[in-house]
């Protein structure tokens, strides 16, 4: 699981994608995925997501990352089924409407999550800080909290399976399947956790300093982010997924 938001070398055209279109058409699918209430819209921009993994060389990440957000998805199907009212009732509480409206939650989960996910696997988090800085002139600061925000994901999910491994050899038992004692039994590990991210975050902040994060501006980056046909591409499908998410009722 730690390797999930990591790069993965390629020469697809989505690696040699401007970061920049990368981001506008990641932006594109979220916005086309709150722009609809149709299902079968939801369902076709999920397909576009893992056409994507496909397209990138990374269909088994973009599987695995699926079938992690579709087991948080189950939980919040069931709480909106459960608590939506309106509607005829089918069975029990249940309503078609509870069951629609939970419907559309998750494959909107899942249609605004893959996309961010695979960016992730197809760009260096370099690549990201470096445009935009130079096409967006975003201010160097905020590209590099932005960009260290996303490396230190992978490092908090490895961190966070070693202590969980260790409280396992020590007789804690984090396989059972009553959620509540899961989460009981998770929560008191948040406190190291937060004690290791900020002895991480202070030997970062002094790394940075060190190397002259403070003289950084945009002259500084010495990788130049072109625009070519695939960009051009890309922003036509962008457009393409708005328009059609807006105009189909």
């Amino acid at each position: 699981m730690t390797d999930l938001f990591q790069y993965v070398p390629g020469n697809s055209p989505l690696h040699r994608m401007n970061p920049v279109t990368k981001i506008a058409l990641t932006l594109s699918v979220c916005v086309a995925a709150f722009l609809t209430d149709n299902l079968f819209v939801l369902l076709a921009l999920i397909l576009f997501d893992l056409m994507i993994g496909v397209a990138a060389g990374a269909f088994r990440k973009a599987l695995a990352i699926f079938r992690g957000l579709f087991k948080v998805s189950l939980f919040l199907f069931v709480l909106q089924a459960l608590f939506v009212r309106r509607g005829n009732r089918l069975l029990w509480i249940v309503t078609d409407e509870g069951l629609s409206t939970a419907a559309g939650v998750v494959l909107r989960l899942l249609a605004v999550c893959l996309p961010l996910a695979l960016v992730l696997t197809v760009t260096r988090v370099s690549d990201i800080a470096g445009a935009l800085v130079q096409v967006l002139h975003v201010p160097y600061a905020y590209a590099f909290t932005l960009t260290t925000a996303i490396r230190f994901i992978p490092q908090f999910m490895e961190e966070m399976s070693g202590i969980m491994e260790a409280q396992t050899a020590r007789g804690v038992e984090f396989d059972t399947k009553n959620i509540f004692k899961k989460l009981g039994l998770i929560l008191p590990l948040c406190v190291p956790l937060l004690i290791s991210s900020i002895r991480r975050t202070g030997a970062t902040a002094t790394a940075a300093e060190v190397r002259g994060f403070n003289l950084r501006t945009r002259a500084s980056g010495y990788k130049k982010y072109g625009f070519g046909l695939v960009d051009l591409a890309a922003v036509l499908i962008s457009a393409a997924l708005i328009t059609g998410a807006a105009l189909i009722p």
